[in-house]
């Protein structure tokens, strides 16, 4: 779905694990990690109605997510695949569109060769809001990035946007971080989106 002419779009690009759906506890880890099987891949609340929101506002919807288990390796690259799919089905039967989807499955400190080392996609590398700018013939200055980490809000910085932190902790986040807005969750970044205009 692109656009033509000089209509340029607006958007929102979204971070995945901890904004659109829960982490999970990695019993290896001990830690709330991204989900490594679809089984463990539950949408937080609230989540679709934010989407519906959001596309009720004419915005276009990226997911820009880093997806380092492959690297790391946690996990393959067709239990990934697996994930996305059933986030796929689920959009598709609620009749919820995203424009693309964006994944970066590499990290610097990775096992697996092929997806270790530097990239330039993964955030807070602004790279994918960029192509998708480019590809989609969108106007960054009045789009969103929301996340849960700093660098997601350090990607939609570089790459001219607007950015949304979720911290759903009632303590303010760390003052370096610098978001635009805070929301506790999705749906109320998604309100606070439409009230900014």
């Amino acid at each position: 779905m692109g656009t033509t002419g000089n209509h340029r779009r607006r958007a929102v690009f979204l971070d995945r694990d901890g904004v659109i759906n829960r982490n999970d506890l990695n019993p290896a880890t001990g830690e709330f990690e991204a989900p490594l099987t679809p089984d463990d891949f539950d949408l937080l609340p609230g989540t679709l109605d934010a989407l519906r929101v959001l596309r009720s506002a004419r915005l276009l919807l990226f997911l820009v997510s880093n997806q380092p288990n492959i690297a790391k390796g946690k996990s393959t690259p067709e239990q990934l695949e697996s994930i996305h799919q059933k986030f796929l089905s689920t959009l598709t039967q609620t009749r919820i569109e995203f424009a693309h989807f964006y994944y970066c499955f590499h990290h610097p400190q990775g096992i697996v060769s092929a997806y270790s080392g530097p990239c330039e996609c993964r955030k807070p590398s602004p790279y994918f809001l960029l192509k998708a700018a480019s590809e989609f013939n969108l106007d960054l200055s009045p789009s969103w990035m929301i996340g849960d980490r700093p660098t997601d809000i350090q990607c939609g910085r570089s790459a001219g946007t607007r950015t949304i932190f979720i911290h759903p902790a009632q303590s303010q986040p760390e003052a370096a971080i610098q978001p635009d807005r805070i929301a506790r969750d999705l749906l109320t970044a998604a309100q606070q989106i439409l009230s900014t205009g």
